[in-house]
């Protein structure tokens, strides 16, 4: 999935997200810092929210139902894969990949798993903490065979 795919998506979605919340297009443009305006053209799809935008959807609505089965799990995980392409980040607890998630590599210490949705790749470590993404499938393979020492 690339940023434009993601723009794309949230663009589409946006008007399900707000009224999945229950908000007003006046509030909903405050709490993303838009205009009106600009919400109005965004939900009728004249034009495309921001990468800012985008962000700040996924961040502040993270919990939305409309969110995650458009993007296939955790929209912050997608945001920040894209945004830090290929590169190790903090550890955060994840559920372990029971939902949207197909496992490709596995040992007693780290798990690598392709999201069904988006097609990216993560690598857990053995208490489901996400240590690395990446869409490359090629330098997800690496990083985990660097990890368990192949």
């Amino acid at each position: 999935m690339t940023k434009e795919e993601i723009v794309l998506i949230i663009s589409d979605k946006l008007r399900l997200i707000r009224t999945e919340a229950g908000y007003t297009q006046d509030k909903m443009a405050n709490i993303i810092g838009l205009s009106k305006k600009t919400l109005v053209q965004i939900e009728k799809g004249r034009v495309m929210a921001s990468w800012t935008a985008v962000i700040a959807i996924c961040a502040l609505f993270k919990d939305s139902e409309t969110l995650t089965t458009s993007l296939g799990g955790e929209p912050l995980e997608i945001i920040e894969t894209i945004a830090r392409e290929g590169i190790d980040y903090r550890k955060e607890k994840t559920l372990g990949g029971k939902v949207w998630w197909k496992d490709v590599k596995k040992n007693d210490e780290y798990i690598l798993q392709q999201n069904l949705f988006s097609q990216h790749f993560r690598i857990l470590d053995f208490e489901d903490y996400r240590i690395y993404s990446s869409f490359d499938e090629n330098n997800a393979h690496k990083r985990f065979d660097e990890l368990t020492g192949k």
